[in-house]
């Protein structure tokens, strides 16, 4: 939809519910009170969610498997994150709310305009050169304000339920390298994405894509081999039965593993996880030691199993080709905006046009459009797991991989007694209680590459 096609829907809705209205579209307003929508609805689901937090009863399914101080652990450590929640949403809302409402964005375009000029003499004709400052001291502004939530997460809630084993030291350490990585990645990325835009004219969308593209399939490729070094020890998994036995798993549904790893994830949380990556013939598999230290062989087997259920449904695949198609579709509704002038005056930019601030203005306006699809996402995602359990069950892994799932949800204290409202929107894994009874179906509910 065009930005006249876009204008003339507002005013044909507005003249059917009997409102005279003159002048653009309120994009402003309209932002703003999407954002307060959000607000209330999430807010609505979190308190839902935290009612049930707040029962002292075990669901029935889960009786036979969870003991009454593993379920109340689970519970206080659902009640902390929750009650942390309310607290930080409703910062976070202020926060994005005083921005809009004060016009933060259009100072903060003057103030890197006066810095740029400063440093370099450059003018405003100098955009891309601007743009970088301009995200670089947002980027600083946005993590000092995100900064005492995340340290109270960190080494209070976390801590207290004996997840962290982060440093203060650690925890600044990977902020500072975080920034640095991201200031010598996304500064030249950002560069190259307004340039783009700037010499290829009105189809600059199709362009645009095919960058970004490019430019998540290279980190892809490298953040295992140069990225998470940086933050993480990553070692062979020793030779043993463990090995062999992942090994002939992998050889009995042809998955094309080439190097197995062990991660040092108890560097920074008790949490656990295992996943794989890589293209085509090279796929590597990548376990937590925390897995390791909780679980028998038979279950991490499962675990995998389940893992590998993804890419034998192709799973990865489709949900790349989703997430593709997703990001066309952005960028081409972008480039009908670009050159609004109405949007950028609403949010306060009366004498320039930016292209990257056009881009920020853009994702306010497009955030309805991305709260439906991100539910569509959980929904296929939710779907997607049940079908990588339905092959790691039909592999002859039913029992392990339900003892293995009890585990993992006993060791990160996962929520037990879920609101069901609360979880289809937020959660894009299915609850235990659904997971451990398709788990028991009959067999058939997969497809493999074995066969």
């Amino acid at each position: 939809m065009g930005v006249q096609s876009f204008d003339a829907a507002y005013h044909s809705a507005a003249s059917l519910l009997g409102f005279e209205v003159t002048g653009p579209f309120p994009y402003k307003a309209f932002v703003l009170g999407f954002m307060l929508l959000v607000f209330y609805w999430e807010e609505y689901l979190r308190l839902r969610h935290y009612s049930n937090l707040r029962s002292k009863e075990c669901p029935k399914a889960l009786r036979e498997h969870v003991t009454d101080e593993e379920f109340q652990k689970a519970q206080a450590y659902g009640r902390d994150k929750a009650t942390f929640g309310f607290v930080s949403n409703l910062v976070d809302q202020i926060q994005s709310a005083l921005m809009l409402v004060l016009d933060f964005l259009p100072w903060l375009w003057g103030v890197s305009g006066r810095v740029m000029f400063a440093a370099t003499g450059f003018g405003s004709d100098y955009e891309i050169t601007q743009s970088i400052i301009f995200f670089a001291m947002f980027s600083v502004i946005s993590t000092i304000l995100s900064l005492p939530s995340s340290l109270y997460s960190t080494f209070v809630i976390e801590e207290r339920h004996g997840f962290n084993k982060q440093t203060l030291k650690l925890f600044f350490s990977d902020l500072i390298k975080g920034y640095l990585l991201g200031g010598a990645i996304g500064m030249p990325v950002l560069a190259g994405f307004l340039k783009i835009i700037k010499i290829s004219g009105e189809n600059f969308y199709f362009y645009i894509w095919l960058f970004m593209v490019a430019f998540q399939l290279l980190m892809v490729s490298i953040y295992p081999t140069f990225i998470q070094p940086l933050f993480n020890t990553v070692e062979p998994l020793a030779e043993g039965e463990l090995r062999t036995m992942i090994e002939a798993l992998a050889n009995r549904i042809h998955f094309p593993l080439t190097k197995l790893f062990v991660i040092d994830g108890s560097k920074r949380s008790g949490h656990s996880n295992a996943y794989f990556y890589g293209f085509f013939k090279n796929k590597r598999i990548v376990l937590f030691d925390t897995l390791l230290e909780h679980s028998n062989n038979d279950e991490i087997c499962a675990v995998l199993a389940h893992e590998l259920g993804h890419w034998a449904c192709n799973h990865t695949l489709k949900m790349l080709a989703f997430g593709q198609v997703q990001l066309f579709a952005v960028f081409y509704l972008f480039s009908q905006f670009i050159n609004n002038e109405d949007m950028y005056t609403s949010f306060g930019f009366m004498d320039s046009t930016p292209t990257f601030i056009g881009f920020i203005l853009f994702q306010y306006l497009y955030s309805p459009v991305e709260s439906v699809i991100s539910f569509i996402t959980n929904m296929i995602s939710r779907r997607y797991e049940f079908q990588a359990d339905a092959f790691a069950r039909d592999l002859g892994y039913a029992g392990s991989l339900a003892s293995g799932l009890i585990k993992l949800q006993l060791k990160n204290l996962g929520t037990m007694n879920p609101d069901w409202l609360h979880s289809m929107y937020h959660r894009s894994h299915p609850e235990l209680v659904e997971r451990l009874n398709a788990i028991n179906q009959p067999l058939g509910g997969s497809k493999s590459k074995a066969e």
